[in-house]
């Protein structure tokens, strides 16, 4: 007999939401904010999968982030969630009853004027699941085009329900597959995925109606949830259809914006170059940021050939030193060289870095005792590190370029390290 938990995943699956999906938002529930990783963790999901489906939870409204270094995830409550529910259900139950002799209407005509290669004409289908399934099927039997208009959300829901193994199989088929979206940074990994075995664009605005033509002998158009009217948290529901006079509105509205979008290529590239990737490192948890690292250095290395990589060890210190420098300067106050440096003093004091003290005024000379880097181990640590730091400090906070003398640790480790700070 299931417990609470499986009669809630039921529950959950009931109202479009997928089981692995209904996992992680139960286990958000039961451990409360969870960092993604956690999250796949307890809901026995590898992490790719897990960031995949926390993405259409935050988008469904399910989950909600807080903080930043790491970002936390935390649950909708089940009873607003229930609630939420309850609303949308009368929301579409007073639209049925707004719209019924016009449904009835449409429904008649199209009984009266139905299409010979399909005595329907139109066949509604409710759930994420059947839509799935029919979609599937009417892909592969494709023979000349499939043409795809979706919001961008829908990038991620078609690679959960199989759509995007129907349309590859079609690809190699000969299938021409043309395919219109919003890439954004959100969906950008989905993007990439279809842009390898389909024609895709980026369309310049909102992506209103889902929509998927094919041979142009019919097409599916969404109508509720996702990619289609109303909310995401709406229970989806799509009508296909055989009737030119419903066909050709669809193709001209993917023509509209296929004919003003841009290639995949060139939006995925203008994302790219928008802003740097930031590579976090929480205390306690260094390993896995540079096992990060590690990972991007191999595949570098098998990407290249190079059986052996050399690393420039200065480099690499001025490259941790920097940041940490910038973000210091964020903690302290000071708007000239002499209040940076009081600033640093007090820094110092609080967070056991050693002792810095303010040697001269003119040119401003600070001297560090019992640093931490000052080690005979390392000494190129305190060579390179402290004056890359104290420069990122000082250049952060003036916003001009300034040069720091750097001292040798070998000589000076005992009775401290003395920087000159300098205008460049």
């Amino acid at each position: 007999m299931p417990g609470p938990s499986g009669r809630l995943i039921d529950l959950l699956v009931e109202h479009g939401v997928s089981e692995r999906a209904a996992r992680i938002y139960i286990a958000a529930c039961r451990e409360g904010p969870q960092t993604a990783s956690e999250l796949a963790r307890v809901s026995s999901l590898n992490r790719v999968e897990g960031y995949r489906f926390i993405r259409l939870l935050e988008a469904a409204g399910m989950l909600t982030v807080s903080g930043r270094r790491p970002m936390r995830f935390a649950a909708l409550p089940p009873e607003a969630l229930i609630d939420r529910w309850v609303r949308v259900g009368a929301e579409n139950l007073h639209r049925l009853e707004a719209d019924r002799e016009r449904v009835l209407s449409d429904l008649k005509e199209s009984l009266a004027n139905v299409d010979s290669a399909d005595t329907r004409g139109f066949t509604v289908i409710e759930g994420s699941p059947s839509i799935q399934r029919f979609l599937g099927r009417r892909i592969g039997t494709a023979k000349r085009e499939v043409r795809l208009t979706l919001p961008g959300a829908a990038l991620a829901l078609a690679i959960e329900g199989g759509i995007d193994r129907s349309i590859k199989e079609a690809r190699a088929r000969g299938v021409k597959v043309r395919l219109v979206t919003e890439i954004t940074v959100a969906n950008r990994a989905e993007a990439r995925h279809f842009d390898s075995f389909t024609e895709m664009r980026h369309a310049p605005g909102r992506v209103s109606h889902g929509a998927i033509s094919l041979d142009h002998s019919g097409v599916l158009v969404y109508v509720s949830g996702a990619g289609g009217l109303g909310t995401g948290g709406s229970a989806p529901v799509a009508v296909w259809s055989t009737r030119p006079t419903f066909r050709q509105p669809v193709l001209d509205y993917h023509r509209h914006l296929w004919s003003h979008a841009i290639p995949a290529a060139e939006r995925l590239i203008e994302l790219e170059g928008r802003g740097p990737a930031v590579l976090a490192v929480p205390t306690g948890r260094e390993v896995e940021s540079f096992d990060r690292m590690g990972e991007i250095a191999k595949l570098g290395m098998r990407i290249t050939g190079i059986s052996k990589l050399r690393l420039d060890l200065p480099e690499l210190i001025e490259a941790v030193a920097r940041p940490m420098g910038r973000q210091i300067a964020e903690e302290i106050g000071g708007e000239t060289r002499d209040g940076v440096a009081r600033g640093l003093v007090d820094y110092y004091a609080h967070h056991a870095l050693g002792r810095l003290e303010i040697v001269r005024a003119r040119p401003l000379t600070v001297k560090v005792t019992n640093c931490f880097a000052c080690v005979r181990q390392s000494p190129e640590v305190g060579r390179v590190f402290c004056p890359a730091f104290l420069k990122s400090v000082f250049e952060a906070r003036l916003g001009g370029a300034c040069d720091v003398s750097k001292p040798d640790p070998r000589r000076h480790a005992e009775r401290g390290c003395l920087f000159t700070v300098a205008p460049d």
